[in-house]
């Protein structure tokens, strides 16, 4: 049984349509990545899997059971974790303090712990260091640590990713990519991404999906695929 499935899954802005039909899987300890232009719904639809975007017609199946109405408080204690596309930290918090905003989604999650896991510092070393300065001060790729960071506090069972290496410099890229292999092989947490960088996408995923004008054009597996033999769907 797929962890998350979109069964012909529509949603819109008002009036202008953005997602029509689509039909998505991530498997327990899978993880997908979910390609396309700027603009044809790749966004707006991890929103709606997360409860953040309404969805018009189709449902959205968590484990198998029915989530499409449900809030986003509710997905997020059922093991829905989401870093958005800019971070959403809290900028005038500091950085243990943001970590520990992310233990309300633990609570009434029988045999879970509400405590910051071992792990979490372990996979981001740096953290630990400065944990006592405001979220707002750090670097880009230090936010994008935290945000990470903060989402794993939840102990997820799948993490939703919206252009995680975007204006990262290359050795923070490098450190989330080795996080995300661990965050699968270790802990089972499965991963849906949203990337913009070919390499990075095929390096951490197993699976793709391309959208164009928010219908899926093209899906498969990474393995054995040259990922710019797909760039011609990511600019039309």
């Amino acid at each position: 049984m797929p962890l998350v499935a979109l069964e012909k899954v529509s949603s819109a802005y008002g009036m202008s349509q953005v997602l029509y039909d689509v039909d998505l899987t991530v498997e327990p300890g899978e993880a997908v990545t979910l390609l396309g232009r700027n603009g044809v719904g790749k966004t707006t639809l991890l929103r709606a899997i997360m409860g953040l975007q309404p969805v018009s017609g189709g449902r959205i199946l968590f484990d198998g059971a029915d989530i499409t109405r449900l809030p986003t408080s509710r997905r997020a204690r059922l093991g829905i974790g989401y870093v958005p596309q800019g971070r959403g930290i809290f900028p005038h918090l500091t950085v243990e303090e943001n970590l520990r905003s992310g233990l309300s989604a633990l609570e009434g999650r029988p045999g879970v712990s509400a405590r910051i896991p071992d792990y979490i510092h372990e996979l981001f070393p740096l953290l630990n260091r400065v944990r006592s300065r405001k979220g707002g001060v750090l670097s880009g790729g230090e936010q994008q640590q935290l945000a990470l960071a903060r989402a794993l506090v939840t102990q997820p069972r799948i993490l939703i990713l919206d252009e995680p290496t975007e204006g990262i410099q290359p050795s923070i890229v490098q450190l989330i990519q080795n996080a995300l292999q661990r965050i699968r092989a270790e802990l089972n947490v499965a991963v849906l991404l949203v990337e913009q960088y070919l390499e990075f996408a095929w390096s951490v995923t197993s699976r793709f999906y391309v959208l164009r004008r928010g219908v899926v054009v093209d899906s498969g597996l990474t393995a054995g695929r040259d990922p710019h033999s797909i760039a011609h769907l990511l600019n039309v």
